[in-house]
């Protein structure tokens, strides 16, 4: 009986002692991952999920790193802070290496201030929110920042579009939408763009024929809309209803907008533009086998989203290989010092660890993404 008891007692001591196990002790390199899977925003979560696991599976198919297996462990923020900082939390308690994440810009800025405390490695593959990397050294993105999206879109508004007059439609309860839309209107203004009317909405609205009935009666060049893809697929939608005939202008968050739309509306966008971060018309080797793959394994197309957490993936993957170690400070130091040809484009960091790299302009005709052109980083 004591024999049994003493066998209990030990076998109670490996469980317990199990979470403390050393990443160099450890048969895998556990990475934490974050995402709205559930609720308003997972259309987003769900498509960065499934580029970053393709990633992970290819890796780990491939012998791994270091000798070891990728271990993806992956929870639901739901799009909320509070839940993100949850996550965080359990993530390291699992003793995970790194962080890959969050999705949108408000959980991905509350779990990269705690990441800054804890020097945790972090990267984001699309919180585009402009202070998220003023949190710390460890914190990166992939994703270009809304100011940089919203000087590229004007500058490209004047010198392909020739465009003298624009107009501006904001989500005032969103980061997002409002930092890409004034920086949008700053560089106009310096590209002798005259901005005719600028009108604001809030997160829940569905009727926004008021607000482009207005703009309407300034007849703009342009209309602007720094918004997610459901919500401009429904403003597009009024916006041609009503008779408006400018040609709309948006940011990455555009990409999926197609899909947003029943076939019969595609015309809505038709001549649209939005900044990217790939086209699926790239021809180099590396984009079309990650288009093959992606398409056998989810039978749909990818998004910008998906190739951005692909790219997120192998730029842990190569900094983990560089620095022969998963130490927390030799990692950072690692993936500061990225030099990586991926699938939104060769990428480095700059000073704020926010990317360098070129932006894909989009257009939209018949249904289908279009390259239109590359304006490249100054």
């Amino acid at each position: 009986m004591k024999k049994i008891i003493a066998m209990l007692a030990g076998a109670a001591m490996m469980v317990s002692c199990g979470g403390n196990q050393t990443q160099e002790e450890s048969s895998t390199i556990k990475v934490g991952g974050m995402g709205p899977l559930t609720g308003s925003a997972a259309m987003y979560g769900t498509t960065i999920e499934k580029g970053a696991k393709l990633a992970f599976e290819e890796i780990n198919n491939n012998g791994g790193v270091l000798g070891k297996k990728l271990e993806y462990i992956s929870l639901d923020e739901k799009a909320d802070p509070i839940e993100a900082v949850n996550a965080y939390n359990k993530l390291v308690d699992e003793g995970v290496v790194a962080i890959l994440g969050s999705v949108t810009s408000k959980p991905t800025l509350a779990v990269a201030e705690l990441a800054a405390q804890d020097g945790m490695p972090m990267i984001t593959p699309t919180g585009t929110q402009i202070n998220i990397t003023d949190a710390g050294p460890n914190v990166f993105r992939v994703c270009f920042t809304d100011p940089y999206q919203g000087s590229t879109l004007a500058k490209f508004a004047k010198d392909k579009l020739n465009a003298k007059t624009a107009a501006v439609m904001v989500n005032t309860s969103s980061d997002y939408s409002d930092g890409i839309a004034n920086a949008f209107i700053e560089q106009a203004k310096k590209e002798g763009i005259e901005i005719v009317a600028k009108e604001g909405y809030s997160d829940g609205d569905k009727d926004f024929k008021a607000q482009l009935t207005k703009i309407n009666g300034e007849n703009p060049d342009i209309l602007m809309v720094p918004e997610y893809y459901e919500l401009s697929a429904l403003i597009a939608t009024q916006a041609r209803e009503i008779g408006m005939k400018s040609t709309f202008v948006g940011p990455d968050g555009w990409d999926g907008i197609i899909g947003a739309l029943d076939p019969s509306a595609y015309s809505v966008v038709d001549n649209s533009y939005f900044t990217n971060h790939y086209s699926a018309e790239d021809s180099s080797e590396k984009v079309q086998s990650f288009l093959k793959k992606y398409r056998e394994k989810y039978n749909e197309e990818p998004t910008a989203f998906s190739a951005l957490a692909y790219d997120n993936v192998y730029i842990l993957k190569n900094a983990i290989e560089k620095a022969g170690t998963t130490n927390k400070e030799d990692l950072v130091k690692a993936i500061k010092a990225s030099d990586m040809d991926g699938i939104t484009g060769h990428l480095t960091f700059d000073d704020k660890n926010n990317p360098i790299k070129a932006v894909t302009i989009i257009k939209v005709k018949d249904g289908k993404y279009i390259f239109d052109s590359v304006v490249e980083t100054k």
